[in-house]
C-alpha cells in the first residue's frame, strides 16, 4: 500500500518530531534539536503533496472485523516509519502510529477546502494538563478511585479541535417599559409616584470569530466552557504544527453550525445595549428585533487536553482549553464511598451526641 500519511523527522538524527510547547518549535524526541514549523514544512513539501493526491484515492478496509457500515467511514493508511497498517475514521488528520509511536499527519485531509485557515499552537503541555486535573480531582473524597488513579490522568489526550470562526454583524432594535418610583411625605402621609417611561434603543454590533466547534464528537457546551481562546495567537495553518497531536477534520458544515454563532451574536447585541439603560427601578422588554449579517466564516485548528472516560455505563469528557488551561468536566459520585461518608458522619455526630447527654445528665 502506498504511503497515504507522513511522518516528520528531525533532519539530523531521523527521529520523530513532535510540537514542544516550551520552545514553540518541532523538538526531536531523541538529539533534542528544535527546528522552526516553516522550515519543516518546506522540507516535506513534496512529500505532503504526492501523500495529499495518493489520499484522494478510495481505498477499501478489510472488512473481516467490521461490518459494512463501519467499514464505509474507515480508511487504511501505511506508516512511514514501520510499514504498519493504521486503520483511521473518515475525519482523521493527525494522529500516532500504535506499533513505532511516531506522530502522523494526513495530508490528503487538507485538500482544498478542507486545509483550516488558521491554528493556534499547543501553549500547555501534557504535564500541565495532567497536573491540572489532579487538582480538579483533589480533595473530592467520594470521587471512584478509577477516576483518581494515576494511570488513568495520563491517559488525557492533545486533539486539534475543528472550529468555524464567524465575522458578522447584528443590527437591533429594542423596546422597553421602564418605570422609576419615588417615595416622599406629605404631612402623616408617604406618598409614592411611580413613573412611566417608554425606552428604545436601536444600533449595530459587530463581531468577529465567534466561535462554534466544527466536530459532532465534541459535546457543544462543553467547548463552549473552555472558551475564550486568545486570537493574538492565532496563526496560518501549517501542517507542521500537528506532530503529536491528534486532529480531526470536520464533520459539520459551516452552514449546520451557523445558527449557533447566529444566537450567540444576537444575545450578545441585546445585552450590550441592554447595558445602556439604566436608572429605573424597574425595566420590563417589550420588542427585541435583531437582523443577523454573516460575513466571512474561518476554519481554525484549536488545542484541547481531553480525557475521556466511562462510568457505571455513563461516558464523562474533561476538556482542558491548550492555549490558557481553563479546565472543565463533571464528575461521579461512588455512592458505596458516599453511603459509608455517611455512616461514620452519623455515627461520629451520634457519639458526640451521647457525650454531651452524658456529661449534662
Amino acid at each position: 500500500m502506498p504511503d497515504q500519511v507522513t511522518n516528520y523527522k528531525c533532519p539530523a538524527c531521523g527521529g520523530p518530531l513532535h510540537w514542544d510547547t516550551e520552545t514553540q518549535k518541532l523538538k526531536c524526541d531523541f538529539c533534542g534539536s528544535t527546528f522552526a514549523p516553516a522550515d519543516i514544512s518546506e522540507e516535506y513539501k513534496d512529500i505532503n503533496e504526492a501523500a495529499s493526491l495518493e489520499g484522494t484515492e478510495t481505498r477499501d478496509v478489510e472488512t473481516l472485523q467490521w461490518s459494512e457500515e463501519e467499514a464505509k467511514h474507515l480508511r487504511a493508511y501505511s506508516c512511514p516509519s514501520c510499514g504498519a497498517q493504521l486503520i483511521c475514521d473518515e475525519h482523521t488528520a493527525a494522529t500516532s502510529c500504535p506499533y513505532c509511536g511516531n506522530p502522523t499527519v494526513v495530508p490528503a485531509q487538507f485538500a482544498g477546502a478542507l486545509r483550516p485557515d488558521y491554528i493556534i499552537p499547543f501553549k500547555l503541555d501534557k504535564q500541565a494538563a495532567v497536573k491540572k486535573l489532579s487538582e480538579y480531582y483533589g480533595g473530592k473524597p467520594l470521587l471512584p478511585s478509577a477516576f483518581s488513579s494515576q494511570n488513568h490522568i495520563e491517559e488525557i489526550k492533545g486533539i486539534y479541535v475543528p472550529f468555524w470562526l464567524y465575522d458578522g454583524a447584528a443590527d437591533a432594535k429594542l423596546a422597553y417599559h421602564g418605570t422609576r418610583v419615588h417615595t416622599h411625605t406629605e404631612g402623616e402621609y408617604a406618598v409614592t409616584v411611580t413613573e412611566h417611561y417608554q425606552i428604545n434603543r436601536a444600533g449595530s454590533v459587530r463581531f468577529q470569530m465567534v466561535p462554534a466547534d466544527a466536530s459532532s464528537k465534541m459535546p457543544d457546551e462543553l467547548m463552549d466552557a473552555i472558551e475564550p481562546f486568545e486570537y493574538k495567537d492565532l496563526i496560518r495553518f501549517d501542517m507542521s504544527y500537528l506532530p503529536g497531536y491528534l486532529a480531526d477534520k470536520y464533520d459539520v458544515s459551516s452552514q449546520e453550525d451557523a445558527a449557533r454563532a447566529d444566537n450567540r451574536m444576537r444575545n450578545s447585541a441585546i445585552n450590550a445595549m441592554s447595558q445602556t439603560v439604566s436608572g429605573y427601578t424597574s425595566l420590563i422588554p417589550e420588542h427585541e428585533s435583531v437582523r443577523i449579517i454573516p460575513e466571512h466564516v474561518h476554519y481554525a485548528f484549536l488545542p484541547v487536553w481531553l480525557l475521556s472516560t466511562r462510568w457505571n455505563g455513563k461516558n464523562y469528557l474533561f476538556a482542558m482549553n491548550g492555549q490558557t488551561g481553563r479546565f472543565v468536566g463533571d464528575l461521579p459520585v461512588d455512592m458505596k464511598k458516599f453511603f459509608l461518608y455517611l455512616f461514620l458522619i452519623t455515627a461520629v455526630g451520634a457519639a458526640i451526641l451521647y457525650a454531651v447527654l452524658f456529661w449534662l445528665i
